[in-house]
């Protein structure tokens, strides 16, 4: 008997995801000029020690180092996962003294096989295509301990003014970036209001406390619906 083929419909997240890699594989040895050059990392780093970090940590798309750095002042053990072997490698440069273990695979792609009491991710959520955006979720869920939270930075709705924005998916936000050898690439950004991101987050089981840290970026603390009492962004 004949059987009708069947055409999977084409997820407009899975080219922006590509082209995204291929960004930031080729952007890794001048990643860290952000920092320098666009984020005030005194300022957010200082961020950290108000929020419920601890324990085993799983931090999502670790890219240099920048944040792994700090975590494992706060943390028992840590788990660092990026899709570019460029960044991993200079992570691991930066934390070779601790007991960090590095996993190099695409996000969207990877299944935890443990489980953590926090699961981090910063300046990450703004690059998930909103597609994808309650997968990802649920791979977090997956990933959390009972009673584990999922922490996470972000930038805020007013840093759209200083980037180029693109529409080139339908559904995709994206941004044009170059790097210092003229090459341009795109960019997955998706740009939050707390309240929408709060209610998102809602739709689909989660409680979350989420917060301006300054006039560009905030921060958020969530967890399953009753899967922990109050979330609070300055429990530790």
């Amino acid at each position: 008997m004949h059987q009708p083929q069947t055409t999977k419909t084409p997820d407009p997240g899975d080219d922006c995801s590509q082209q995204q890699v291929t960004y930031y594989r080729a952007r890794a040895s001048e990643y860290d000029d952000t920092y320098a050059d666009r984020m005030p990392m005194p300022h957010l780093s200082r961020s950290i020690a108000q929020l419920p970090i601890h324990g085993d940590v799983l931090e999502l798309a670790c890219g240099t180092g920048q944040w792994t750095q700090q975590l494992v002042d706060r943390a028992r053990t840590v788990t660092a996962v990026d899709a570019a072997p460029e960044m991993i490698a200079i992570a691991r440069s930066r934390v070779s003294e601790v007991d960090t273990r590095f996993i190099t695979a695409d996000l969207f792609d990877w299944a935890p096989e443990d489980q953590y009491d926090t699961v981090f991710f910063a300046f990450w959520l703004s690059h998930v295509p909103p597609p994808r955006f309650a997968a990802f979720w649920g791979m977090v869920r997956s990933a959390l301990k009972p009673g584990g939270r999922a922490v996470f930075l972000d930038d805020s709705l007013a840093k759209a003014a200083i980037e180029e924005r693109t529409q080139s998916h339908p559904g995709v936000p994206t941004v044009r970036r170059r790097l210092a050898d003229g090459t341009e690439h795109t960019a997955v950004k998706v740009f939050y209001e707390a309240s929408d991101l709060v209610g998102q987050l809602h739709s689909l089981g989660w409680e979350s406390v989420i917060r301006d840290l300054d006039s560009y970026h905030f921060c958020g603390v969530a967890h399953p619906v009753g899967a922990v009492g109050t979330v609070g962004a300055g429990q530790t």
